[in-house]
């Protein structure tokens, strides 16, 4: 994305980093809220169960302990059960143990004046009848959490029950001692939070290089109108060689070589296996102007890898017919053919005229009458010899354009032929005749250079749907080891920078079906023959 600008609209009443802030936010100290509510009474109704377990578990000790069943029964003094109950209490700290008879008066008591008063609270009845139970009641030292354990001796007779409180007060500081810690954990949650929210939304706004969601809707639209609109086939991969992305074109493309099926999160290898994109991925170098067949069509394409940060995390292909980027190629190439012989015909036309008017000013004028004459009889016959027998008038015109061209570099281009070579059928077979005789008329002229002899001749036969032609030129011949090599791109024995023609030439031959002999002899001239089947629009 470096490199790429884009233009700001107006700005939202809310950005988004404050939306994705507010949000986070929101939802952590919502979670964080419930969880507290949820936590807090669990907590404290498992700090209550603790409170009351500890005093039924210090009730049944002292139940249970001999000196207590003696006391109660008579047989030791009660006074032993308040020492022995005041001993435990101390080390359990607890608010009050109290053991009391079947009759429910206190035998011991935090408050020795208490001891043989008659129970308070209200609450002790049930264990009187032999009933565990844990209750909240007010005594003598306030209100407080009780439980009750009755008292057996070894016949398995009640003789009594033990009640064991802790101060309600207590309790609910145990209780508000966890809530606390749970809130102090909550806290630090949210804040938590809230700074991770702040860093999430910076680090989105970062990934998304600033833009709000109406600017990246504003893009997508955009860029789908231009993948949509552009003439050109494009398919995008991802780093798995995942196809991601494809517009119209690209499936125009696709259908027309027979591949029917959504191509959308295919692997490429599988779609196209020929893409060469999973190379790209690996290489991370691009591939401009290619060939790749599609189904029997020849596309040109370029892949360039998709790099973020140091990165490639995809690739991208586009694409289009070898076809139509030939018929524009022609097309241009074609003006550019008219424009050079039209100039060269003109610059002949000039030199013709200064003659005329050298022999004007010699006063000479029997013998500009009898030039002009020979001119307008050689240019007629030329012409008409042209236009009778090549009935295409574009591959007329640029035969005509290539004998002035000749002319004009001392050279001599002559025509010759049988029959007469009617338009064709389709009109990219002119296109490829044109690249065809323009590149070997050319080649055969520069040959001529350092040749005493500056001749070339084109002779053509069209008979029953074959045409034959052939050019050949009296320069200095090429050599038999390098024959072979002729049609090899880049290959040239006229040094740098040469060698598309004759593969240009090669590649158009194959396009039509045909065939194409070279006869070469060092010193004597080389011969270019080709054969090709030749449909007509009669």
């Amino acid at each position: 994305m470096e490199g790429l600008v884009y233009k700001r609209l107006s700005k939202p009443k809310i950005h988004l980093q404050t939306v994705i802030t507010l949000m986070v936010c929101f939802v952590v100290v919502l979670a964080f809220l419930v969880t507290d509510v949820l936590i807090s009474y669990r907590i404290s109704n498992q700090t209550e169960k603790n409170q009351a377990d500890k005093a039924t578990h210090i009730a049944k000790i002292v139940a249970q302990t001999p000196l207590v069943i003696d006391g109660l029964k008579g047989i030791v003094d009660e006074k032993e059960i308040q020492r022995f109950a005041s001993q435990i209490r101390k080390s359990t700290q607890v608010e009050f143990i109290v053991v009391m008879d079947m009759n429910g008066i206190r035998k011991s008591h935090p408050n020795k004046t208490e001891i043989g008063k008659h129970f308070v609270g209200g609450d002790e009845q049930d264990v009187l009848k032999g009933q565990e139970h844990v209750s909240i009641a007010k005594g003598t030292m306030g209100v407080s959490l009780r439980s009750f354990i009755p008292v057996y001796d070894e016949k398995h007779k009640q003789v009594g029950a033990v009640a064991v409180g802790i101060s309600l007060e207590k309790v609910n500081q145990a209780v508000e001692q966890s809530r606390n810690i749970i809130l102090i954990g909550t806290v630090f949650g949210i804040l938590v939070g809230i700074i991770g929210a702040l860093f999430l939304a910076r680090k989105i706004k970062k990934i998304l290089f600033g833009l709000e969601p109406s600017e990246i809707a504003k893009i997508l639209e955009e860029r789908s109108t231009m993948l949509q609109s552009t003439r050109e086939g494009m398919l995008a991969v991802d780093q798995e060689g995942r196809i991601t992305l494809v517009n119209n074109e690209a499936i125009r493309l696709f259908h027309k070589a027979g591949i029917q099926d959504s191509p959308i999160g295919r692997k490429i290898d599988g779609y196209l296996p020929n893409s060469r994109l999973t190379s790209v991925l690996k290489s991370g170098d691009p591939h401009y102007d290619q060939e790749q067949d599609l189904g029997g069509a020849t596309i040109i394409t370029n892949r360039v890898p998709i790099i973020v940060k140091g990165k490639i995390v995809g690739a991208i292909a586009t694409f289009r017919e070898k076809t139509e980027i030939k018929q524009l190629a022609e097309q241009l190439t074609g003006v550019k053919l008219y424009a050079e012989a039209l100039r060269t015909q003109s610059h002949e036309f000039m030199n013709k005229l200064h003659v005329i008017s050298g022999l004007i000013h010699m006063k000479n004028f029997e013998r500009v009458s009898s030039y002009i004459t020979d001119l307008v009889d050689h240019q007629q016959t030329e012409v008409n010899f042209v236009v009778s027998r090549f009935k295409d008038p574009v591959l007329a015109g640029f035969l005509l354009g290539k004998l002035s061209y000749a002319r004009e570099n001392g050279s001599e281009l002559t025509i010759d032929g049988e029959g007469i070579i009617p338009e064709p059928l389709r009109q990219e077979t002119t296109h490829e005749l044109v690249t065809i005789l323009g590149n070997l008329i050319d080649n055969a002229l520069d040959a001529l250079k350092d040749s005493m002899i500056k001749s070339v001749n084109f002779r053509f036969d069209y008979y029953e749907g074959q045409l034959v032609f052939e050019i050949h030129d009296t320069g200095k011949g090429i050599p038999e080891s390098a024959v072979d090599q002729l049609f090899i791109k880049g290959y040239s024995t006229n040094g740098q920078d040469r060698g598309i023609g004759l593969y240009l030439v090669k590649q158009s031959i194959e396009s039509l079906n045909g065939t194409i002999e070279v006869i070469s002899t060092e010193g004597k001239g080389t011969t270019f023959i080709v054969f090709m089947p030749y449909q007509s629009k009669e």
